[in-house]
């Protein structure tokens, strides 16, 4: 099946087209051959895509913390990885803040759904939580509550939560600051991505 003229190029060349337009249309056929060549897509693009994102970001601007996104992100896994935690906690670190301009009232969240089915439940509840964690450091943020995370004391992740925030994001704004460059995590990132993903629970 070679598509349209101003089909989008395949992948592999040996790859077919399902060349129908509606969804509504597609076959038990077209699904499977969708399934297949989709698994071999995700394993070889998923983790160069969430680099692009991070990368995409490196000379950005900033509306005035010293270092713009991209920065603190290196920041905070190079720490991370110089305090010698394991690898998914550094990866975690590097995109902990991947959605922070994209989606920034919702940026934990977003981080946990681009993570969430390849890290422990310990990472994934941290990173959902984590903005609100930080507010405990912006004493004179005119909108931060400092009680907010209070009401998860007591959860077995409470305490990771808040020494990520204190040690891995909320001091990891410094220009001085020599990073590894993000070379150096891509193959974290890439074995991460490849673990089979655990299943996520539907929303409500």
């Amino acid at each position: 099946m070679k598509g349209h003229p101003k089909a989008s190029p395949l992948y592999l060349p040996d790859w077919q087209y399902v060349e129908k337009t509606s969804l509504e249309d597609f076959t038990r056929a077209d699904w499977n051959l969708l399934g297949t060549q989709r698994t071999r897509y995700y394993a070889d693009e998923q983790a160069k895509h969430v680099l692009r994102m991070l990368a995409a970001s490196e000379h950005d601007a900033t509306f005035g913390y010293q270092v713009n996104n991209y920065r603190h992100s290196l920041q905070s896994a190079t720490m991370a990885l110089r305090d010698g935690l394991d690898e998914e906690d550094v990866v975690v670190a590097l995109l902990h803040d991947i959605g922070f301009i994209a989606c920034p009232q919702r940026h934990g969240e977003f981080a946990a759904a681009l993570l969430g089915a390849y890290v422990s439940e310990r990472n994934e509840w941290m990173l959902r939580r984590h903005a609100i964690f930080q507010d405990v450091h912006a004493h004179h943020h005119p909108d931060a509550d400092q009680q907010a995370r209070e009401r998860w004391r007591g959860h077995p992740h409470f305490e990771w939560a808040a020494t990520f925030v204190a040690r891995y994001d909320q001091a990891t704004v410094d220009p001085a600051y020599e990073c590894a460059p993000l070379e150096h995590f891509e193959p974290m990132v890439k074995r991460l991505f490849a673990r089979p993903p655990r299943p996520m629970p539907l929303p409500d």
